[in-house]
């Protein structure tokens, strides 16, 4: 999604007024069959550098970092298509639809060195560097490219806290190592807000810089050291042209040698001629320099960067392993690309020491357990925290925990929002921790106090001042003359309520159920039957006139979508709102008409998110996500199957360019997953999937109990498109759904595929997945 809009000024506000598991079975190496080049084009917004599985660190080459007016398809700070390089940073979103950091850019330059970026349509007026794609190596946890105006190759690797870089630079010429404290992805002017730069006695060098990006007053320090003695260094205070981009002068004579403090710092490392590569390794800390140097202390031992780079890749065979998947060769690496992002966030944001910043911007610790922020909440609900309990169950008890005491520490008595590095955005709608929390206790995962956790979740669901939850809890909706996104909010909290309720209920905390339970049909006060859609309502009850159901922008009823693709929006409730839709073959052929629609993508162009358009459906953001499989509801299983392939087929692809939007942190990759496998988890805080087809022939996930379940469709190919049986454990599966406890017992779940659809099978409303309301 684009947070841009939504969700700057009321981070801005917020601030001012503050002033891992073993897998059962060992699994061949799967890092290889991974491409991180996917997604690095288009709208994709992913990075090709190295990181871990839920790394602190994302050590990523940078093509560019706009201004914030132009900077949406840089979210990652590179673009496939690009010609050249302004350095290499390190840390990164993965395919989030807003952006920020960028921290810590280095450049290795031989020769002279100019202190700008320059321009890259002019070779030479600045630091940048041309580069060519064929000279580019990325792989899992290791990324390596050539530097072409210098002639330096430049290889990188991570560990959790520490970024290490190995350059070789071309014989007999002087080499340097720039670094640049001003550039920052989501870049604008003024948005350092403070500085500093030191050279230590032992040759290390630290710095803090405090940013008014997207969370407002964020404050980053790192830790750097070399593996050879620098001839000499210059450490320069930019402040005069804080507009640095373009800059045409000769440049600033240094200052300080040995420490700096200001907006607009920068460091030039000289070496030399070197006669061997030089390594650099950096870590990072939002709390202090002092903690970045232990991070780097403890994190970053020694100088062998390929037993680092080894580890990396073992770090992603572990990671990936628990999915054995079959198939071609493109096949496969699609799959391991979609889970390799998967599991790239939530991202480690504690040092190693325990402590933390915490969304009061204060230090916190962590007492046994590993502290995680980067939460994209509104995207990653859905499945791709789903898949993490599937998957990485103890790591799910270190994400619930870290939700639970950032909500203790948050001003607002609230739960996560959209988070990272432990700071608040406020960024989209709805309160969707609660429903990852309630996710995660439903499906058993245990080790953390449920009575905290149910106190959190509550808190946060009452909490007024928040998206206008005053009125929302008052009048049943949210009033659109109140708040904007009405529409969307009222459906997203009715959501989040019911997610509250289910795990209220399984605590057996009754008064608690009751209450969110009533609250989760709120849904119903902005369905309008006379128009067919859901629709924001204003404060004396009326619908806001006038209505369109295709228009869509910031401020309308619906958080970046429209009615066609947000009236599905009743995950807890599809029988509800099939009976509301006027039965099953009204709801069917309402949802034949979204995807079979004639629209004209132009029609969003001030949308950005909007994207990947199937008619009126977008697979290129959330809302649209679990639109396909609601035909499972409704008794026509076939057309599920039917439109699931519509999408793999038109929506993923190999290539920069495979992903038709942002990945959002791993939602669109785990949705990738999912549907790969043959179910999806329409409705997060059940224990429930919904049933759909698989796109590979077999694959075997092993469970941390010991187990394996396997997924088997034969035949499988193109002029097989359809289920035409089920069977689970050799005996045949009449229901449209899978329960969490069928994939923990081990098994195999096989699919009969077929040239034409079964159209009896899963019509039954006793074989339809549960619901709020009972079906008619």
């Amino acid at each position: 999604m684009n947070h841009r809009l939504l969700c700057s000024g009321l981070s801005l506000l917020i601030f001012t007024a503050l002033a891992a598991v073993p897998v059962a079975q060992a699994a061949e190496p799967r890092a290889g069959e991974v491409d991180p080049r996917i997604g690095t084009g288009g709208d994709g917004h992913l990075f090709p550098g190295a990181t871990v599985p839920f790394g602190m660190i994302q050590l990523s080459p940078d093509t560019a970092m706009p201004d914030f007016k132009h900077a949406y398809k840089w979210a990652a700070g590179y673009q496939y298509n690009d010609p050249t390089i302004m350095g290499f940073s390190h840390t990164h979103f993965s395919g989030s639809g807003h952006s920020d950091l960028g921290d810590v850019l280095v450049m290795p330059i031989v020769g002279d060195v100019k202190l700008d970026p320059g321009d890259e349509k002019v070779p030479g007026s600045g630091y940048r560097s041309r580069f060519d794609h064929a000279t580019e190596v990325e792989q899992p946890g290791y990324y390596a490219v050539t530097l072409a105006d210098y002639g330096v190759r430049a290889e990188l690797t991570a560990t959790r806290r520490v970024g290490w870089h190995r350059y070789t630079f071309p014989a007999g010429k002087p080499a340097h190592l720039l670094l640049d404290l001003r550039p920052s992805i989501y870049d604008y002017p003024g948005k350092v807000l403070w500085s500093n730069l030191q050279v230590r006695a032992d040759g290390t060098i630290t710095g803090c810089r405090t940013t008014r990006g997207w969370a407002p007053g964020r404050e980053l320090c790192f830790a750097m050291r070399f593996n050879q003695p620098m001839a000499s260094h210059e450490l320069y205070n930019r402040e005069t042209d804080l507009v640095y981009k373009g800059f045409k002068g000769p440049g600033y004579q240094p200052q300080d040698q040995n420490a700096q403090n200001g907006r607009a710092l920068e460091g030039v490392f000289d070496f030399g001629e070197l006669k061997q590569p030089l390594q650099v390794k950096v870590a990072v800390s939002s709390v202090s320099e002092a903690n970045a140097i232990a991070n780097l202390d403890q994190d970053g031992k020694g100088w062998d960067f390929d037993a680092h780079r080894h580890d990396a890749s073992e770090a992603w065979n572990k990671a990936l392993a628990p999915i054995d998947v079959d198939g071609s060769k493109t096949l496969r690496t699609q799959f391991y690309t979609a889970l390799y992002h998967a599991l790239i966030a939530p991202n480690l944001a504690m040092d190693v020491n325990g402590e933390y910043r915490g969304p009061d911007y204060q230090v916190h610790h962590a007492d046994g357990f590993d502290f995680y922020s980067s939460w994209s909440m509104w995207d990653v609900y859905r499945a791709q925290q789903p898949l993490l309990i599937l998957l990485h169950p103890d790591r799910t008890v270190d994400f619930v925990r870290s939700l639970l005491v950032a909500q203790q520490a948050s001003p607002f008595h609230m739960l996560p929002v959209w988070a990272y590095q432990g700071l608040e955005t406020w960024c989209m709608t709805g309160y969707h921790a609660v429903a990852i929390i309630a996710d995660a206790y439903i499906k058993g995962i245990r080790g953390y106090d449920a009575d905290k956790a149910m106190k959190a979740m509550v808190s946060t669901a009452t909490y007024g001042d928040y998206g206008d939850l005053a009125d929302y809890m008052k009048l049943g909706y949210v009033p659109i003359d109140k708040e904007v996104e009405g529409g969307s909010k009222t459906q997203e909290y009715a959501y989040d309520d019911w997610a509250i309720a289910q795990m209220a209920k399984a605590m057996g905390k009754h008064d608690i159920y009751d209450s969110f339970e009533k609250r989760a049909t709120n849904w119903r006060n902005v369905w309008d039957p006379k128009t067919g859609f859901m629709r924001a309502r204003l404060t004396n009850g009326k619908f806001r006139e006038p209505f369109d159901p295709t228009s869509a922008g910031y401020g309308d009823d619906y958080t970046e979508a429209n009615a066609w693709q947000y009236s599905w929006y009743v995950p807890q409730d599809v029988a509800g709102l099939i009976t509301a839709m006027g039965g099953d073959q009204a709801f069917t052929h309402k949802l034949d008409e979204l995807f079979d629609a004639k629209v004209d993508p132009s029609i969003f162009k001030n949308v950005e998110d909007i994207t990947g358009l199937i008619g009126w459906y977008a697979h290129g953001n959330e809302p649209s996500h679990h639109i396909a499989y609601l035909y499972d509801y409704a008794g026509e299983p076939w057309k599920t199957q039917q439109r699931l392939k519509q999408i793999m087929d038109n929506e993923y692809g190999p290539g920069p360019a495979g992903l038709i939007g942002n990945d959002d942190l791993g939602q669109m990759s785990a949705w990738y997953i999912f549907t790969a496998l043959g179910f999806y988890p329409v409705t997060p805080a059940s224990d429930e999937y919904a049933i759909g087809r698989p796109f590979v022939p077999r694959a075997a996930i092993h469970l941390s109990n010991g187990r394996t379940f396997t997924i088997s469709a034969a035949p499988f190919d193109d002029a097989h498109p359809y289920v035409g049986q089920i069977t689970l454990n050799g005996k045949p599966l009449d229901r449209v759904y899978l329960k969490h406890a069928d994939i923990l017992a081990g098994g195999e779940l096989h699919f009969t595929m077929q040239a034409q659809p079964n159209k009896d099978w899963g019509k039954a409303m006793s074989a339809r997945p549960a619901s709020m309301s009972p079906y008619h």
